[in-house]
């Protein structure tokens, strides 16, 4: 089998003009800089501006495209506006997922026939429970990661050999993922969410922490080996900031489990 920045150059190849989906992470960042770097005229990234997105991922996006002469589109998809978004259920994302792709598809049309809509998706992902991935097939989305067969380690090492900062970004989907299902989706809750965890992060130095919401409560996540690190003053300042964004969040207070990725998501398979 091919290296994989040669897997990932022929799948590309393969598809033509393209539309890229880039959230500011390293799977679609770096497909963005790929792609972009390989056929310039025929490629044009994408970022949607919405409350579940950080604001230094939009900052990233926005740094990288001044960088790399990106044809770059800002979209508001709308789910905002979809109330099968906002009462968040199990497949949530399928949803959001809809929505965005449904602004990226008349782009992707402006550049021809076969333009196309790309996401960052990776090999990895088709082991977790992504029902964005059922949106994705309905819209005719592509995943050239996947099609080339290559995981995130894979993507982190490319990333690195082409000397990106985005190669060492922790893992870290859109604030909505923090909500556990059915607690209902808010620009005010989602607010509390980045607000808290930055806060953390700025006292701590820690890398992944999740300030996820249950209805009034907010429950800190982070590794079993970080918890001593959150101590009763902390919990008071993160309470007082998530409480000035949200009031409705009452209790705040360490997990008693340690962080583990998606279990905001009550009852996914």
């Amino acid at each position: 089998m091919a290296d994989p920045a040669a897997r990932i150059e022929a799948a590309l190849a393969a598809i033509g003009p393209a539309v890229v989906a880039c959230s500011g992470g390293v799977d679609s960042t770096l497909l963005a800089v790929i792609a972009h770097r390989r056929a310039s005229r025929s490629t044009v990234i994408a970022h949607a501006i919405s409350p579940a997105v950080p604001p230094e991922a939009t900052a990233r996006v926005r740094a990288m495209a001044a960088a790399e002469g990106w044809d770059l589109r800002l979209v508001r998809s709308g789910e905002f506006s979809d109330e099968n978004y906002l009462s968040n259920p199990l497949n949530r994302c399928y949803f959001c997922k809809s929505n965005l792709y449904d602004s990226l598809v008349p782009i992707a049309r402006d550049l021809g026939a076969r333009g196309t809509v790309l996401s960052g998706a990776n090999l990895d992902d088709l082991g977790e429970y992504r029902p964005g991935l059922d949106a994705a097939a309905e819209h005719g989305v592509r995943h050239p990661w996947i099609e080339a067969a290559i995981n995130k380690a894979t993507i982190r090492t490319l990333a690195r050999s082409l000397e990106l900062d985005c190669a060492e970004l922790p893992a870290s989907p859109c604030l909505a993922s923090r909500l556990y299902t059915g607690t209902r989706v808010t620009a005010a809750r989602l607010a509390a969410i980045h607000v808290c965890e930055t806060l953390i992060r700025a006292r701590t130095g820690l890398a992944v922490v999740r300030c996820r919401i249950d209805d009034g409560a907010m429950r800190i996540e982070v590794g079993e080996v970080d918890r001593r690190r959150i101590d009763d003053a902390l919990i008071a300042e993160i309470a007082a900031a998530a409480a000035a964004c949200e009031p409705s969040v009452t209790a705040v207070r360490i997990d008693p489990e340690p962080y583990r990725p998606g279990r905001a998501f009550v009852g996914a398979r």
